[in-house]
């Protein structure tokens, strides 16, 4: 889940190796609750059905869901379909095929938060759009390098914003990645734009929740009436994906992985292996 636009920040909190392993852990039940969401995605399900899954599967893994309550969200999951970036709430209107939704799931367990986020194609979907998607899960392991002990917030921000133009696709600013940890929302905050050489210095211990969030049309976004769906100013598609990263000997480490999403969508991907040290 984004800093929601009003956030207060406090000083960056560095983590113990112990405490690392408890985000892991959070991030992870995440992860899985991801990829049983993904081999429930089709057309005519609906967001609250799968919401309710959501729930019942945190739940039963002795955790709490991290967005439900959190700054009054109603629900488990964010789910966001099309032209909505973020912050989506879960409905009664069935998904069609060729729709792309984002799923933003939180989780609280041993006093720490996860927070993971993938969108997925349901059934067919345009050329185009399959791009979009593409283009903005590459942008998020282009930021993920740049989470090096020495390097900048600009320098993620930056990695992400070049590789995402060069494409023609409009990248938000008015929300961000964050730091996480006992709260889900900590310092620093992780714009997905900027300049090199900029910002706070990545530090060994830091861990962030990185999420690119990436319009097909122009950068420009809209809140809806309820409060907290965002939807592009153009009403072309967006999309979203998100990671965990600690770093760890002063390199970006995974703590969430897509891989039980690959499993459940039959995928067979390596894009991880850069990030975890052996």
């Amino acid at each position: 889940m984004q800093s929601h636009l009003q956030i207060i920040v406090s000083m960056i909190k560095i983590k113990t190796p112990e405490e690392i392993e408890l985000i892991r852990e959070s991030a992870l039940l995440v992860s899985k609750t991801l990829g049983m969401v993904a081999s429930e995605i089709k057309s005519g399900v609906t967001t609250l059905h799968l919401d309710k899954l959501a729930e019942e599967f945190i739940r039963d893994h002795d955790a709490i869901p991290g967005f439900l309550g959190l700054y009054d969200f109603p629900n488990t999951l964010c789910m966001s379909p099309n032209a909505q970036v973020v912050h989506g709430i879960p409905t009664d209107k069935p998904l069609e095929e060729g729709d792309i939704i984002s799923v933003d799931c939180g989780v609280l367990k041993n006093g720490f938060y996860g927070d993971h986020a993938y969108t997925f194609e349901v059934g067919e979907v345009a050329p185009e759009t399959k791009k979009l998607l593409q283009v903005t899960k590459e942008s998020l392991y282009e930021g993920i390098r740049q989470l090096k002990a020495g390097n900048r917030v600009g320098d993620a921000g930056f990695a992400i914003q070049n590789y995402c133009e060069k494409h023609g696709y409009g990248i938000v600013r008015e929300l961000v990645g964050h730091g996480l940890g006992r709260k889900m929302h900590e310092d620093p905050e992780m714009p997905n734009y900027g300049r090199r050489g900029r910002g706070k210095k990545f530090k060994e211990g830091m861990v962030v929740a990185i999420e690119p969030m990436v319009n097909m049309g122009t950068h420009q976004i809209i809140q809806l009436k309820d409060g907290w769906t965002i939807l592009t100013a153009d009403k072309k598609p967006s999309a979203h994906f998100e990671h965990d990263v600690a770093i760890v000997n002063g390199k970006p480490e995974l703590l969430s992985t897509f891989k039980y999403i690959y499993d459940a969508l039959g995928i067979k991907s390596n894009e991880e292996d850069e990030f975890h040290q052996k």
